[in-house]
């Protein structure tokens, strides 16, 4: 007789995984068109339908996570980090090495700058995956933030400016190495294996010039510092060649942070026209120019960053989207943009809205 009695128990749970495999494809289909409101409307269903349903947890946390803007401190923005980490969390609640949630658990809290958050899940990933050339890099990128500010602090407490030559002082060089000589030792041999993984991996090449400079800063002699120079600098050409053979300025690595939210829609009183990036050009009034990072010209990076943008009817920038550029380079760009202003593009006489690229050039002559 029990056996009479299994298909109706059973029944529920099918009939709600069937529900949510509907609700699921609903989603999809959302998020896919950037619909991200809806798209996490359908996908909170799905789970709901099958709270065991590892999918669609984990579809929940990427539309969180696709509205989710590094860096912006508004109650909405945070929310969405806070429920793209909960639904990721419970993705591996259900599948403890789902591979997908690890990695997007251990960007989303690098870019929120939870770094021994993003260490052990990164060193989580090459338990899991252990030659991926990435969590090798994001573990060196970690070592060089976290030593950084620690020599900077030092410099600057001795009157030293970020370019002067080292070697640091005595006075403060032992304190140095007694915090940071393990992190960079550790962090040097992480991007060297990212690059042994894979023999062009420019920006974990850059990188690694910047942790020998960590490196050089607290040797005992002149020599040590030199040496240490000397390797970084060769990282630097090698990283320059490698960019030059692939004909490209070098999207980063840290591209892995979330995309940002789709475009704001076309105005109700006008249309949006997409213009190529060298007409728009023309028609710039204002362009201040970027600051060149102090410690990406040290460390002799060069390249552009290149944006999505739409330019509002009064000529001013009103969404920004990075495409490519190396992270040293990203922030000044962002900060020089946002303060260009277009001559207004009329169509019939009527100012409409303007998407296009823009890039944003750093060279060393500059």
């Amino acid at each position: 007789m029990r056996l009479l009695f299994l298909p109706f128990l059973f029944a529920p749970v099918l009939v709600a995984q069937d529900n949510g495999r509907d609700l699921l494809n609903q989603g999809i289909r959302d998020f896919k068109q950037a619909k991200y409101s809806e798209a996490v409307a359908a996908f909170e269903r799905a789970s709901s339908a099958a709270p065991n349903y590892v999918t669609a947890h984990l579809y929940l946390a990427m539309a969180h996570l696709a509205q989710w803007v590094p860096g912006a401190d508004s109650p909405e923005n945070n929310f969405h980090a806070t429920s793209s980490e909960r639904e990721f969390l419970r993705v591996l609640a259900l599948e403890p090495n789902n591979i997908v949630a690890v990695k997007s658990l251990a960007s989303l809290s690098f870019n929120q700058k939870k770094l021994d958050d993003s260490k052990t899940l990164n060193e989580k990933v090459l338990t899991l995956e252990p030659n991926d050339r990435v969590a090798y890099y994001f573990l060196g990128v970690i070592a060089w933030s976290k030593a950084f500010p620690v020599r900077m602090a030092a410099r600057k407490k001795v009157g030293m400016k970020p370019e002067d030559p080292g070697p640091l002082p005595p006075s403060v060089r032992f304190d140095v190495a007694n915090q940071n000589w393990a992190i960079v030792n550790d962090g040097v041999a992480k991007l060297e294996k990212a690059i042994e993984i894979d023999p062009e991996y420019d920006d974990a090449m850059a990188y690694l010039n910047l942790l020998h400079r960590e490196r050089a800063d607290i040797q005992e002699s002149a020599d040590g510092y030199r040496a240490e120079i000397k390797l970084a600098d060769e990282m630097v050409r090698k990283t320059l060649e490698i960019k030059k053979a692939k004909g490209s300025n070098g999207g980063s690595t840290m591209s892995m942070a979330p995309p940002p939210p789709p475009p704001p829609p076309a105005p109700a009183s006008g249309t949006r026209v997409r213009v190529g990036g060298n007409v728009q050009q023309a028609n710039l009034l204002e362009q201040p120019r970027p600051v060149y990072p102090p410690l990406a010209k040290q460390a002799r990076i060069q390249g552009t960053v290149r944006f999505n943008t739409i330019i509002g009817l009064d000529g001013k920038i009103i969404w920004l989207q990075v495409i490519s550029g190396h992270p040293l380079l990203v922030p000044a760009a962002q900060d020089a943009v946002k303060l260009w202003v277009y001559r207004p593009t009329l169509l019939n006489g009527a100012p409409v809205e303007v998407q296009t690229t823009i890039d944003v050039n750093f060279t060393l002559s500059q």
